[in-house]
Formats: structure tokens, sequence, C-alpha cells
């Protein structure tokens, strides 16, 4: 150990019991944040991946608000390879005075720029939105007729090969962490095959992407929320559905699911919000934390009589949100040990 200290520079070998703890990021999602293990792995590159509308950019943004919410400082680097709408980022909570954009489509200036973002240390997010709309410069470079395979995925996986060292931080000391996401897209795989006649699926950038990301979650809608109005229904919003396809840092094959409002709800709930409540009384059942007592719900010196008066008192009283949160999690780390 002192010999490759003394080479390559101290920190450079240690013991793994003296190396500090994977930083987590929250997701402004209980159940995410408990889907993940605690939420977004810090120091590490995470896919969110899934089908168009489903909800990938929105769990981005709610992420990036959460986080920008504990830390007055938290400064993102976004790369909008796609545009970058601000008044909807604000809409879904984001301080946009801490968002920097830079517009691209250009694969090899927005990985560049993403490399020397992880190498300064001066931001603490990272975000590409999307993949899919990158152009690599070989493909850039050809005509329309002129056919251009896999220029994309190579690219893609030397990015990854280059970036380990900048997202990289202190084995000794405890550095600003580094919480890293990129949003991708499904598309049909053509010559595939897919059990019960579903269409065959697959993710652009190639394979080595999928070795090097360490939580990778699909994004899914279920179901429309629509409200009983006086003139018809109208719809509020939408179920999400996430499932972890990878994860290096908790048990994979998770689910969990977001009930997101983008217009104004009856019950209260403002636009760009999840219905946090639900979530919250879902995983203090699960965990005996809320106990049910006939029509009463029961937490601590709590009573309620039905699950939609425990719901609407969760959402008007903040530090009641905040002390089942810190409960449900405190209960998972037990449970763990």
């Amino acid at each position: 150990m002192a010999r490759i200290n003394k080479k390559y520079g101290a920190g450079s070998v240690v013991l793994a019991s003296k190396m500090p703890t994977v930083p987590r990021f929250t997701s402004g999602s209980l159940s995410l944040d408990v889907m993940l293990g605690g939420g977004w792995p810090g120091n590490q590159w995470n896919e969110i991946l899934g089908a168009e509308s489903s909800g990938k950019t929105t769990i981005v943004h709610k992420t990036i608000a959460a986080n920008q919410q504990q830390d007055p400082d938290f400064t993102t680097f976004w790369v909008a390879a796609e545009g970058y709408d601000h008044e909807w980022a604000m809409t879904l909570g984001v301080d946009v005075d801490r968002v920097i954009v830079f517009e691209t489509n250009a694969m090899e200036t927005a990985y560049t720029e993403m490399i020397k973002a992880a190498e300064s240390r001066a931001v603490d997010a990272i975000v590409l939105d999307s993949y899919p709309a990158l152009v690599a410069d070989d493909e850039d470079a050809k005509n329309m007729d002129e056919a251009t395979m896999a220029g994309g995925a190579r690219v893609t996986g030397k990015f990854f090969r280059k970036v380990g060292q900048a997202t990289r931080r202190s084995l000794v000391e405890q550095e600003r962490p580094l919480l890293a996401l990129i949003v991708n897209q499904f598309r049909d795989q053509i010559g595939g095959w897919a059990p019960n006649g579903a269409t065959p699926k697959t993710s652009p950038g190639g394979k080595a992407k999928n070795y090097a990301y360490y939580t990778r979650v699909e994004v899914s809608r279920t179901e429309w929320i629509d409200e009983k109005r006086p003139g018809g229904s109208v719809r509020v919003g939408q179920v999400i559905k996430l499932k972890t396809l990878k994860s290096k840092s908790a048990a994979p094959q998770q689910v969990s699911t977001l009930r997101f409002y983008f217009a104004n709800s009856s019950t209260g709930i403002c636009a760009g919000e999840y219905d946090l409540a639900s979530q919250l009384i879902t995983q203090g059942i699960y965990h005996g934390l809320i106990r049910l007592d006939g029509s009463w719900y029961k937490y601590g010196d709590y009573m309620w009589q039905g699950d939609k008066k425990m719901a609407a008192a969760m959402r008007e009283d903040l530090d009641l949100q905040q002390q089942l949160s810190a409960d449900v999690m405190a209960a998972i780390r037990v449970s763990e040990d």
C-alpha cells in the first residue's frame, strides 16, 4: 500500500473499510428513493430510460428541484440536446437561476463538456437530455442518402471510458459529490423477438453504456388521472411506473409508482407536484408505522377516520410529512441491518 501510494499519490489505495460511503441524492419522491436504496447514487452515471411522454424529463426536473431545496448552492449543468423549457421547469419547482443550460446536439461536443464539468468539481449535477438527439461527427458529415451505423455507440463507449476519472472522487476524503443523469428513449428492435406478441425494444447507444451505468431506471406511464368536473371530466395527471433494470447499490427489479399532476387538482395538489401524501401513507402502512384499527388510521399520537381524511391532513402538514418520511427511512435501515 505504501509503495502504491508513493508511486501514484496519497489515497490511491486504501482499505475498503476506510472508504467513504456512496453519497445519495434524493429524487424528490420517497417511494423512488426507497426503490433506489436511499436515492440516486452519487459519483456514478445513471440512466433514465423509457418511451416518449412517459415522464423521464419530469423525473429529472423533480430530482433537481428536491436537491435545490435541500442545498441552496446546488448547481446543475444541463446539456439540452432537445432544447430546454425553463417555464415548465419552474412549474416543476426548479430554480432556473441555478441551472446552467448548454444547448447542443453535437455528440462529441456534448460529451467533452460533460467531462470538463465533472473534472471542474464546480457543479453538483450533470444532466444530458437526451441521448437520441445527439449526432456524432461521422454521421453529421455524411449525406442523407449515405448509411451510418454504430457511430454514436462507438463515441458513447469512448465517453464512458474517459469520464470515469473525471467522475471519481477521493477514497480518503469527503469531496463534493456529483449527480450524473442521462435520459434515453426506447427504440423498436429490428429483427428482434419478444414474448406474448410484444414489440421488441432496445436502447440506443450500444452495449458498452449498459455496463458503465451504475443504475438504469425504466419509466412508463400506466394510466391517466381524470377528475370529474361540472362540465365533464378533466385530465389532470398520470401514474408513472418506475423499475430498476440495473442497480449496483440496491436490489434490482424493484418497482415504484408515482402519481404526478400536470394540472391543478381538486384535492389541493398543484400542477407540477407528486401526490406525496399517498406515497407516505403506502410506505407507512407497509413498514408498520401506520396502524389500521377498523376504519381508523393511527400514526403516533395522530388518528384519522378514513384514508381520505388522513391524506388531506398529510398534504396540509409539512412537518407531519417530514416526520413520517424520516421514520420510514429509519425503518428501512433497521430492516436492512
